[in-house]
């Protein structure tokens, strides 16, 4: 478990440098869409070596549900994407922290999880730990350090509705897993496998010159492999433990994007950063030390 969980961390924290590494002239040169995709089939091909899929029986009502999970996912990423037309990334940074009020409040309702007052107060505190750390935890020392934050009110309603998919999907996802009496192995193998029909759906709908392929790096292998191991690790998680633990962990990669980010970036660190990890730390106290 400790394992798992430091690499999720890891792979968390590392995603943004990551896409930093791949841009050329500031720009992303290929599809996002794509990586989806192909995130989608290397996990499904990494569950084909597992023999536990051989000789079970399943019915359409152990593979339905997962339509709707893949749908919600999909939905979420395409969101993604729309917000950025209604406000700024740094806005969007900061207020897409409250997707982890969403999915608490989710969680506690329809897995009928009681979470004691201790526990809300870590979980405020993970948000007020993401909130610090985007209104400038990191810093280029030649930018200037006031933030400017924009959103208009349709990019408000849309990041209300994106917290709420956020948080509706992965209560939904760790509801069916843990409900079926099936090897996570196998429930994966539904998520992913409409998880890949989806986003090929996505990507021919909305797909523009270029090909699939176009402005793939080895950087963006890098990306691909990790997120596809990330998303197997998660499944882990949330069948096994719960959505609140894969809170923590995105959380805590905080720590981890810092330091990529300072050391290939040359960027400094603020008081800001020191105060969400402050808030991190007392957040992991409340919630899983103090008895």
């Amino acid at each position: 478990w400790g394992l798992m969980l430091v690499l999720s961390v890891a792979i968390y924290g590392s995603h943004a440098p990551l896409l930093t590494l791949c841009k050329v002239d500031g720009m992303i040169p290929f599809s996002s869409a794509s990586v989806v995709v192909l995130v989608e089939l290397t996990k499904l091909g990494l569950l084909t070596w597992n023999r536990e899929l051989l000789g079970v029986a399943v019915s359409w009502r152990h593979v339905a549900p997962f339509a709707l999970s893949a749908l919600l996912y999909a939905a979420n990423n395409n969101l993604v994407v729309h917000m950025q037309l209604f406000m700024d990334p740094s806005t969007y940074q900061v207020l897409s922290n409250l997707k982890i009020v969403s999915t608490a409040l989710l969680y506690s309702l329809f897995l009928r999880q009681r979470l004691s007052m201790r526990k809300w107060l870590a979980l405020f505190l993970l948000v007020a730990a993401g909130v610090s750390y985007s209104c400038g935890g990191l810093q280029d020392p030649g930018s200037p350090s006031k933030m400017q934050l924009h959103i208009t009110l349709v990019g408000l309603l849309l990041i209300s509705v994106y917290c709420l998919i956020s948080g509706l999907s992965a209560v939904y996802t760790e509801a069916i897993l843990k409900t079926q009496a099936l090897p996570l192995s196998l429930q994966n193998l539904f998520l992913y496998f409409f998880g890949v029909l989806l986003n090929l759906i996505g990507y021919f709908w909305n797909s523009a010159e270029g090909g699939f392929l176009e402005g793939f790096s080895s950087w963006v292998l890098v990306i691909v492999v990790s997120q596809a191991l990330n998303g197997l690790i998660m499944s882990v998680v949330m069948k096994h433990s719960s959505n609140i633990t894969r809170l923590f962990v995105i959380s805590c990669s905080i720590l981890v994007n810092a330091l990529l980010s300072v050391t290939l970036f040359d960027l400094q660190l603020t008081l800001l950063f020191f105060v969400a990890v402050s808030c991190i730390g007392l957040a992991v106290h409340l919630y899983y030390g103090v008895t």
